[in-house]
């Protein structure tokens, strides 16, 4: 383990009225509590356009909530941490499953769907229907909203370490999206949707989606997240997530069991949020098929309005192993054995 410097001072909502508590009275509390929320909405509304034109991908990431990381080989125990926290949420199991079905159900914050419009995409994404072939690299997701109907195709390809080219092409894999049953070819749909599905991938699978990758890992300061000590790891994956050239991680991971509790990540896959950080928080772990799966995520932006809440939802559906093969996810529908619903999860 790395050194255990002394917890940071909490900061965001529950940290200020912490502090207010011990000030003395209530009514100083909710006074920095509406400060507090003031602050973030003038931020919020302050938020300058985000570069459209392409950057260096690393120097996106030099600032903000990533501490340094040395142009080295990266360190020995943390990708071993790295991969014991692959092993703790069922890596072996994983590697056995032919095709995952999934299901999720969700809201978006207002603020977010005016902010990060092409991310979100709210009118499609209030819940989805996905279906993963973890050995063909294939990822099918089938959204529905007011707007309709909006099916994605992702081929994702391999990554490493750095040196990797970016844009779309054999490195980054490519990406197909129908909206309303029409192939849309507009730039920043299908930026979106390869960087949108590439997240979820990452979301679901945690620490097992990268037990293959070849680049540094890094130790981070550790933090202490929802009461869990954590192991912060630190890595650099490139081609990076969507379309990306490359984009930074930060995983969060427990003492015990070694489950991911956040993950942090750069968004430079989209031309509108290049230079963007996203966190998302892990919660409800549910264990079956010999995997943990996490039940509930919670997302805000890092950066460039810290703490900014983004979109929460949960894992409403989960089934294995139905035998369909990449044909089933060719189209502007699911086929054959892909086209039920993921088996509904019971209430928790």
């Amino acid at each position: 383990m790395p050194p255990d410097p002394s917890a940071r001072p909490k900061t965001g909502a529950a940290g200020t009225a912490g502090a207010a508590g011990a000030a003395g009275t209530a009514g100083a509390a909710g006074a920095a509590g509406a400060a507090g929320r003031r602050q973030l909405l003038r931020r919020a509304v302050a938020w300058p356009l985000l570069p459209l034109a392409s950057a260096a991908w690393l120097s996106a990431c030099a600032s903000g909530p990533w501490p340094d990381i040395a142009a080295d080989a990266g360190s020995s125990s943390a990708r071993a941490r790295l991969q014991e926290s692959a092993d703790a949420h069922g890596l072996a199991a994983w590697r056995g499953l032919r095709d995952i079905n999934v299901s999720y159900r969700g809201g978006w914050r207002s603020l977010a769907q005016q902010r990060q419009p092409v991310r979100v995409d709210a009118g499609y994404r209030a819940g989805s229907q996905e279906r993963l072939l973890p050995g063909a690299g294939l990822l099918a997701q089938d959204h529905r909203g007011d707007a309709g109907h909006k099916q994605v195709l992702r081929r994702q390809a391999g990554r490493g370490g750095p040196g990797g080219p970016g844009g779309p092409g054999p490195a980054t894999g490519d990406v197909t999206v129908w909206l309303n049953g029409s192939v849309s070819t507009d730039r920043d749909v299908r930026d979106a949707a390869a960087l949108v599905a590439d997240g979820y991938s990452l979301f679901l699978a945690g620490p097992m989606a990268l037990a293959g990758f070849a680049g540094p890992v890094n130790w981070g300061p550790p933090e202490t997240l929802h009461g869990q000590r954590c192991d912060q790891l630190l890595l650099d994956l490139v081609p990076g997530l969507g379309f990306a050239a490359g984009d930074r991680l930060a995983l969060f991971i427990d003492r015990e069991p070694g489950l991911l509790r956040r993950l942090r990540v750069s968004l430079n896959g989209l031309r509108s949020t290049v230079g963007a950080v996203a966190e998302v928080d892990f919660f409800d772990h549910l264990s079956q098929h010999g995997v943990q799966w996490p039940r509930r995520f919670a997302e805000r932006l890092g950066l460039p309005v810290p703490d900014l809440p983004v979109h929460d939802w949960r894992l409403t559906g989960l089934d294995v192993n139905r035998g369909y093969g990449p044909d089933a996810l060719s189209g502007a529908l699911f086929g054959g054995a892909a086209a039920a619903p993921a088996q509904p999860l019971p209430p928790g």
